[in-house]
């Protein structure tokens, strides 16, 4: 492994000529999902990842004496920023929890200051996204806006055939990847398996500027509670709400404890910044710790109030620090798409959203 992580420098990105025109179709796409799901709905939810299982509180301490190549950012200096998490799954209708897809864990860091990205100025806070599982669905913005555009055509219809398919995609998705070629497609399409969220790692799967370096970001579960549902299935036969029910009870017992890992890239040919279809293979660079994350036992999901909250919080890459910007077009595509659909819930449902300055504004 190289010992020196690659600098960062504007040249690791390389914009296509016509990336806003795909963005701006991007951004159809997502318009078409929510006219779908509002009207449906009476109520305007999120493009991607409309359903959220568990909003948790809790605290993000960043760790003394990294090394320098670590120290960087967020990162320079020890210290501990108040945090809200969502975990949710990944389609924008809000389907029984039978029609299984990739989790997601969407993480606000609260109090950060700092050179802002352009378009969060004045804001105090800084998001990760991040799915369990280490690749994108996609390698470009193109391929992005084709899988979207297949996915609205089917949002909010047919939940009986979607929940038949997911039956018959997850022992098929089961077998790839038990030699090696899981799918993020068939996945996508209800293949994913049905594992219970607060075991999984969970990948932000493209890169982002690390201060001076580059780097992914991963957050892994330590504490024994957590590490015990690792690879364990949630039942959710005759049960929509069941990944509810079921972190509500663990959360509420036990809460939980998680590493932010760091992964720099030490090689941009085989750990490239565009493409987030190619894994950075751990043998070229592990991920290394750089803070913890702690849950203390709480409610986390109380139907009337996660509501209210859901509509109150937007998730963006792109809130967050210079030092950290997002980097590579599928990040590119999500600036403004993802804006796009915090705009839309902001308006249909008299909900402008706003960056909390402390714990206590989050409803």
């Amino acid at each position: 492994m190289p010992s020196v992580p690659v600098r960062y420098s504007p040249s690791v990105e390389q914009p296509q000529p016509d990336e806003g025109e795909t963005i701006g179709k991007l951004e159809e796409q997502f318009d078409i999902v929510q006219h779908t799901t509002a009207k449906d709905y009476g109520h305007a939810v999120r493009a991607v990842h409309a359903k959220g299982h568990a909003i948790a509180r809790g605290t993000l301490t960043v760790k003394d004496g990294l090394a320098p190549e670590l120290a960087q950012g967020l990162f320079a200096r020890a210290g501990s920023y108040e945090a809200v998490a969502r975990i949710s799954t990944q389609p924008g209708d809000i389907l029984d929890d039978s029609v299984n897809s990739p989790r997601g864990f969407a993480l606000k860091l609260i109090g950060v200051s700092g050179e802002r990205l352009p378009g969060s100025e004045g804001d105090a806070t800084q998001d990760f996204i991040m799915v369990n599982g280490p690749v994108f669905g996609a390698p470009d913005t193109k391929k992005f806006l084709a899988n979207l555009t297949m996915l609205a055509k089917t949002t909010d219809k047919m939940e009986g055939i979607k929940k038949a398919l997911s039956a018959v995609l997850q022992p098929v998705e089961a077998g790839l990847k038990a030699i090696g070629m899981a799918s993020p497609n068939i996945e996508q399409m209800g293949g994913a398996p049905p594992v219970h969220p607060l075991g999984e790692i969970y990948y932000s799967q493209t890169a982002f500027r690390y201060g001076d370096h580059i780097a992914k970001f991963a957050l892994f579960p330590v504490s024994p509670t957590l590490t015990k549902l690792t690879g364990s299935h949630v039942q959710t036969s005759g049960r929509p709400d069941a990944i509810r029910e079921t972190m509500n009870e663990e959360l509420i017992e036990h809460g939980g404890t998680w590493e932010l890992r760091v992964q720099l890239c030490r090689d941009l040919e085989k750990q490239p910044v565009e493409d987030a279809t190619v894994e950075w293979k751990e043998a070229d660079s592990p991920f290394q710790t750089v803070a913890t994350l702690t849950v203390e036992p709480q409610l986390a999901w109380a139907p009337m109030e996660s509501v209210k909250t859901e509509d109150s919080l937007a998730f963006n890459i792109w809130h967050g620090l210079a030092a950290h910007q997002p980097l590579g077009n599928i990040n590119r595509a999500r600036r403004g798409t993802y804006q796009h659909s915090a705009d839309y819930r902001g308006r249909t449902n008299g909900c402008p959203m706003h960056e909390p300055k402390a714990l206590a504004e989050v409803a």
